[in-house]
């Protein structure tokens, strides 16, 4: 890497969920070369325009191979992924020095220790940060912007409390606590913008962001600070319903987290989800990033999102049957 630029960026889960939007808004400010590493077995559709390497994660010598001359890493796993999985491309991204890598930690605030703790998924990731710090050769960049606002609007009562199809709504508590939530379209062009950054400044004069600001810290993002009762009544507007068409009901968050928790214990995945969400309405606020942090949004150049427009694609995906295989 000659440049002050990052040029080069390897992407894993470039097919997925949160990875399409990333490469789709690194793709439009056309400045960097986009890699694909997929598994050798893969049968996903990698977006338009990409180099593509297939690779066995077991072999650490062709993974290290695949990745040399990037000069940044982005990895973005399912929750239900092999845990080893991020593990071999660390490690085989310190083989093949790559300067920067953005581990999977889109979501929560896990420099926060105590969500952290509470949030059974996000527990173990600080083990990665740790490793890309002990094996020396990267720096990494976390990437904080909550949950995914029309995916977990249309997910079910286990996420956000509704479902839509059958209007249904549970509010947690009185349904007042707000959090700080992001669509993935935001979340893509955070990281693209943060990555057509700069990597130093070039002088003391120069105050404008550079990627070094965020050296081994966590980049705060948000589409939108909004409670359940906000989302409720952006989803009347939208659907043309009234409160009286709807199934209401309320749950204290504590006892849903805990009874999420033994649900997750007896080994069924909704409650690990019903756990997960319903912490971070908790009255604590821990889940408004916005607030406890603040937001990088400005300093990224992120765009201000209409909640009307971003409830309707949690509102289509809710009924054409794209989060059927996620279950309610």
């Amino acid at each position: 890497m000659a440049s002050n630029r990052i040029e080069n960026i390897a992407i894993v889960g470039a097919a997925g969920w949160s990875g399409k939007h990333i490469v789709s808004a690194i793709q439009k400010n056309g400045n960097q070369k986009i890699t694909a590493i997929t598994r050798h077995d893969s049968t996903a559709k990698v977006p338009p325009n990409l180099a593509i390497k297939k690779v066995d994660y077991d072999d650490h010598a062709a993974l290290t191979s695949a990745l040399r001359g990037q000069d940044a890493l982005i990895i973005t796993m399912g929750a239900r992924a092999p845990p080893t999985q991020q593990t071999k491309l660390i490690e085989a991204a310190a083989a093949a020095e790559v300067p920067w890598i953005l581990p999977n930690e889109f979501g929560n605030d896990n420099a926060n220790e105590t969500l952290r703790k509470d949030v059974m998924i996000n527990a173990h990731k600080t083990q990665y940060r740790d490793l890309i710090t002990k094996l020396g050769k990267s720096s990494w960049i976390g990437i904080c912007c909550g949950f995914w606002y029309e995916f977990s609007l249309g997910g079910g009562l286990d996420r956000y409390g509704f479902d839509i199809p059958k209007r249904e709504a549970v509010f947690f508590d009185d349904g007042n606590q707000a959090l700080s939530t992001s669509t993935w379209a935001l979340n893509g062009q955070g990281v693209a913008n943060l990555l057509n950054l700069k990597i130093q400044r070039g002088d003391e004069s120069d105050q404008s962001p550079c990627l070094a600001d965020w050296k081994d810290k966590f980049v705060y993002v948000a589409s939108f600070v909004v409670s359940q009762r906000d989302m409720f009544d952006s989803l009347l507007r939208v659907t043309g319903t009234e409160s009286k068409d709807w199934t209401i009901t309320h749950e204290d968050s504590r006892k849903r987290y805990q009874d999420g928790l033994a649900q997750f214990q007896k080994g069924d995945f909704g409650g690990m989800a019903r756990a997960m969400y319903t912490r971070n309405f908790w009255p604590d606020g821990l889940g408004n990033h916005a607030v406890t942090r603040g937001l990088d949004n400005e300093k990224l150049g992120l765009p201000k999102e209409d909640l009307d427009e971003a409830t309707k694609e949690g509102v289509s995906m809710a009924t054409d049957g794209t989060l059927a295989h996620y279950g309610r």
